[in-house]
């Protein structure tokens, strides 16, 4: 076993074994597919072990890409650590919010107002699948939404603070019916289709959480479509196809369509702060305690009595509270696929 192993080979090795895919690892480090392949080949020579299966179709650990895995990225979580120690005074924090509304930028704007000498980069990529792929990867530090919906394997990888509950809505066009309601009840959308992102890998939590609330009720999710990539052309491709969309209350403005928030239950999605483990960056210091304090304050994780929301995921908000707090003020009524109720 060789006593100094290169921090790039071990890069190459965890981004194909995460993906289990050479041309997607690639990418996800940005260098070509030929390069990583040569460092994972060294890696294997250093090692004197094979660490991958490869075939046409397909790549898989071996048993011993399996046990070299967890103590790769020990070593990567501590040369990460100590890098953004060293430089933690010294560069941007990078935030994903999604887009210019909602809970995550609320929390980044009055995050910047309260630490104006902290500089905080700002990207707008929605889809918390998408951007936990990216922090994992060094390419992203901060980012927000649904945890439960996440590979338990990148969980692993990252730490998240509970934020807010956010309450899901509908977006309908002005002529729907159920547009001229103040709240639609969940059972009056029984027989609508909904968009719900499908299509999107970098939003599959939420496509997952539109699942499991519309499991045994009449709703369908609308069929897979490509990613919509920008407020200007998510509204455009909405308008044009006169979709109903599966929202919250925190959203984007569409001329010509109507929010309504949904209610009997009153469904809710959940949305943490997450970030890498051993990540230290004294914006993330401010974020943490920027979102701590509007939660307080304006009770975005008190939980109403006839609020739904998955057991997993009531589960991972408990998990990821600060000592000594913990979310909501009552009891959610988390509701499976299959239409079984029970409580988290």
């Amino acid at each position: 076993m060789p006593h100094d192993i290169e921090p790039r080979l071990l890069r190459a090795f965890e981004a194909v074994a995460a993906d289990l895919h050479f041309t997607r690892a690639a990418a996800r480090l940005y260098v070509a597919q030929q390069a990583l392949s040569r460092d994972v080949r060294r890696l294997e020579r250093e090692l004197g072990s094979e660490l991958f299966v490869r075939s046409t179709r397909s790549v898989s650990l071996t048993a011993e890409g399996e046990r070299f895995l967890p103590y790769a990225r020990r070593v990567l979580a501590a040369y990460d650590e100590l890098g953004a120690a060293w430089a933690a005074d010294e560069r941007p924090l990078v935030v994903d919010v999604g887009a210019s509304v909602g809970t995550a930028y609320q929390v980044l704007e009055a995050t910047r107002a309260a630490a104006p000498d902290i500089e905080f980069v700002a990207r707008f990529h929605s889809g918390l699948t998408g951007a936990s792929a990216a922090i994992v990867a060094g390419r992203l530090d901060v980012s927000s939404g649904r945890v439960a919906g996440l590979d338990p394997a990148v969980l692993d990888q990252l730490e998240h603070r509970p934020v807010r509950f956010e309450r899901m809505a509908v977006l309908l066009c002005e002529g729907h019916p159920l547009a001229a309601l103040d709240e639609v009840p969940l059972d009056a959308l029984a027989g609508e289709t909904l968009y719900a992102a499908a299509g999107n890998a970098a939003t599959a939590e939420w496509t997952d959480l539109a699942e499991r609330l519309f499991a045994g009720r009449g709703i369908e999710v609308a069929a897979p479509f490509p990613e919509i990539e920008g407020v200007e052309e998510f509204v455009r491709v909405v308008r044009k196809r006169r979709w109903s969309v599966l929202a919250s209350t925190e959203f984007v403005a569409v001329p010509g369509m109507e929010l309504r928030p949904i209610v009997d239950p009153v469904p809710l999605s959940p949305i943490s702060l997450v970030w890498r483990k051993g990540l230290r960056h004294k914006g993330l210091d401010a974020l943490r305690e920027t979102a701590d304090g509007l939660a307080e304050r304006h009770g975005w994780l008190d939980v109403p009595a006839d609020g739904w929301l998955p057991e997993a995921d009531m589960s991972l908000m408990l998990a990821g509270t600060r000592p000594g707090t913990r979310p909501g003020s009552r009891t959610a009524t988390g509701v499976e696929p299959g239409g079984g109720a029970s409580r988290s």
